[in-house]
């Protein structure tokens, strides 16, 4: 064989284990040249190596003498005397010596020669030579490539194009705690499995087939060392090639980057929390509605935080009374969520009901220290503590709730309630850091929970307030019948100025007054309760309507609120008629026994308070039958609609007659009213009964 011709290997040289290689390795980059010289130091051999390295061909140098043909004529003492050294003694030389090439340069070449004998007993010198400089480059880079490999604090590993190990460094052994002789012949799969290998040995093959090399590719899995904590790596693959460009399989450096992933994580965590208490602050408190601020915290914690998540509220603090640091505790349900349909959520207190926790469960722990109380995990004996009963215990482990946490719902400085947090599908358990988040979602909504609390207290004690000073229907009232009713706004509204009266006069006339103080709350209810009393002392004066305006202007001056509406009617039966007066109020609406209902066109007159406007009075003849219609503003406003198409729709209902004037108010109310308006309302209708009929029994006022 010559040259560099290749020859594929037979089976029987492939069952003897001989592979045969492309050019392009170590010794293809050396260029070793052989040369053989005989006792006599005559060339008898010569490679084409030896020809490329010194230029001369076999023809040209065999038969020559190798000191004449290599050697400047000053190093042949020098190198005879080595020659025979080795031809004597039998021992090898190494060593560099200047050798002259065809073209007349000197080159310096390693050179090991040693004696070879024949099966005649000859002996004949071999000479192995390369270029000093090729040889020292080599040197240096394996040299370089060995230490970078032995001392880098960054995995290295070698792995053939059957994704086995070949070689690994000691950083890689300390990096998963195992040593080269657990890796080598073995695939990632078979010693990593806590990292997906499938993948990893996926990428690989992609470098191998394409030599486009992965960078600085993310793996997270486990070692030997920690299997219950995540590690992070950042592996690169390159693929590994001969000068020949035959592939010899991969290059892999790994760095651990487990403290860059960690403090990712805990970043990402950080984000998720600021968005999380973000989004809190935006979706929490938006109305003052009690029972929807604690569903929109519920709403905010799952599935951000927890799997189910439930806010209770103390009774006593609900009744207005502080809460207890000690002993059991009665807590009231206000809202429950889930992330999914669960029977967790019917181990919950139903919304709205109030259930009583011995001092041993642990959301009374909470409300009782005003600390969160946490449970990673729980076991039957804790889920006897967190549930109320062995049925919800049940249904909890039905569920699978494995962690449990609840903080405390502080505002103002006093405990409200808790936030009760539990896990199922979620596998993490509650930490320290989920304690922390949720703290601060409590404490956020605890403010606004309380605000709901305290606004309820108001409202009601407004609405308690209002209802005590609205009138009873008197039964005697000569040539009239009368229904009335107030309706409060929605819950999530405080409760208005808005009120009624009927008044029964001395000479057997009524006056009819329907009003509005402007603004809301217990001030505006106050402010309502002074004008009906100095309404009612000013109507026994037997003043005309426009004159009682006049002095309920000069009084209301010195209230708070100081503007209110007003329209004022007195019904005479002797004269079948009625004189009415208003205050920048809506106008009453006539509804004639055999006419079409419309709105009185009275004189306009400013809200009372305003004052220097003079009010004036309209006087209508009102004939058995004729119905008038008093109302505030919140039967017809609203924010959507046009308010004369609403008035329209009034007069369209009231062309339709009821049995009753009790059924004219609920059906007025029913189809005019929202549960959820922002507006109270107080209607009052009057029916003008034929001469001597029998007045209605006398019926207590309804409210809604």
């Amino acid at each position: 064989m010559g040259g560099t011709e290749e020859f594929a290997a037979g089976d029987d040289e492939a069952q003897a284990g001989v592979v045969p290689s492309s050019t392009g390795g170590l010794l293809d980059v050396l260029g070793v040249a052989a040369m053989v010289l005989d006792a006599e130091g005559r060339v008898v051999l010569w490679s084409p190596q030896a020809e490329h390295l010194l230029g001369y061909s076999a023809d040209e140098a065999l038969g020559q003498y190798g000191a004449q043909l290599m050697v400047a004529e000053r190093h042949f003492d020098l190198v005879l005397r080595l020659f025979s050294q080795v031809m004597s003694s039998g021992e090898s030389w190494a060593g560099v010596f200047p050798v002259r090439h065809k073209d007349g340069t000197t080159r310096l070449l390693e050179f090991r020669n040693m004696r070879l004998l024949d099966d005649l007993g000859d002996f004949y010198a071999l000479g192995l030579a390369t270029d000093q400089e090729t040889l020292r480059r080599v040197e240096r880079d394996l040299a370089l490539s060995v230490r970078l490999v032995e001392q880098s604090p960054i995995g290295l590993a070698v792995v053939g194009t059957d994704l086995r190990y070949r070689t690994i460094n000691a950083a890689l052994e300390r990096m998963d705690g195992q040593s080269a002789g657990d890796r080598i012949g073995r695939r990632v799969g078979e010693i990593l499995p806590f990292v997906d290998a499938k993948m990893i040995e996926a990428q690989m093959r992609q470098v191998l087939e394409t030599g486009t090399p992965q960078v600085d590719r993310q793996v997270v899995g486990h070692n030997a060392a920690e299997p219950g904590a995540d590690r992070a790596w950042s592996v690169s693959l390159y693929r590994l090639e001969d000068s020949g460009g035959r592939i010899l399989g991969l290059a892999v450096s790994v760095i651990d980057v487990t403290d860059r992933y960690r403090a990712a994580a805990e970043a990402e965590r950080a984000r998720h929390r600021l968005a999380l208490v973000a989004d809190a602050s935006v979706r929490i408190g938006t109305t003052l509605d009690l029972e929807q601020t604690a569903r929109e915290l519920a709403d905010v914690a799952v599935p951000a935080l927890a799997d189910i998540a439930a806010v209770d509220v103390l009774d006593t603090v609900l009744q207005g009374q502080p809460s207890r640091k000690e002993g059991p505790a009665a807590i009231r349900a206000l809202a429950v969520a889930s992330a999914y349909p669960t029977v967790a959520t019917d181990a919950a207190d139903p919304p709205g009901e109030a259930a009583h926790y011995g001092a041993d469960r642990l959301v009374t722990r909470c409300v009782r220290t005003a600390r969160p109380v946490r449970e990673p995990h729980l076991d039957a004996e804790k889920m006897s503590s967190v549930a109320r009963d062995s049925h919800a215990a049940a249904l909890l482990t039905e569920a699978g709730v494995h962690s449990y946490l609840a903080v405390p719902l502080i505002a103002r400085g006093e405990v409200l309630g808790a936030l009760d947090l539990k896990r199922a599908r979620n596998t993490l358990p509650f930490t320290e850091d989920d304690a922390l988040l949720a703290s601060e979602l409590a404490a956020r909504a605890a403010v606004c929970i309380d605000n709901a609390r305290l606004y309820r207290q108001q409202r009601e004690t407004a609405l308690t307030l209002q209802r005590s000073m609205l009138p009873r229907t008197p039964g005697d009232l000569v040539g009239l019948e009368a229904a009335s009713r107030y309706e409060p706004a929605g819950s999530g509204y405080e409760v208005g100025g808005d009120w009624f009266d009927i008044i029964p006069l001395r000479d057997g006339r009524t006056a009819l007054v329907v009003g509005d103080v402007m603004g809301s709350g217990i001030y505006a209810a106050t402010t309502m309760g002074r004008l009906r009393t100095a309404t009612q002392t000013l109507s026994r004066l037997a003043l005309d309507p426009a004159e009682v305006l006049r002095h309920l202007d000069g009084i209301i001056a010195d209230l708070d609120p100081w503007l209110a509406t007003c329209v004022y009617a007195v019904f005479d039966p002797d004269k079948g008629q009625c004189c009415v007066s208003t205050a920048g109020h809506l106008p009453p609406v006539l509804v004639p026994a055999a006419g079409v209902p419309h709105l009185l066109d009275l004189p306009t007159g400013a809200p009372l308070g305003v004052g220097g406007i003079p009010f004036r009075d309209l006087t209508i003849d009102l004939a058995p039958g004729d119905r008038l219609v008093l109302y505030t503003d919140g039967l017809v406003e609203t924010r959507d609609e046009d308010i004369d198409a609403r008035l329209d729709a009034l007069l369209e209902l009231l062309r339709t007659p009821d049995r009753t004037l009790e059924d004219t108010c609920d059906r007025l109310l029913r189809e005019l009213r929202n549960p959820d308006e922002q507006d109270d309302v107080a209607l009052l209708i009057a029916r003008v009964r034929p001469p001597h009929s029998s007045p209605p029994p006398t019926t207590d006022v309804r409210t809604g």
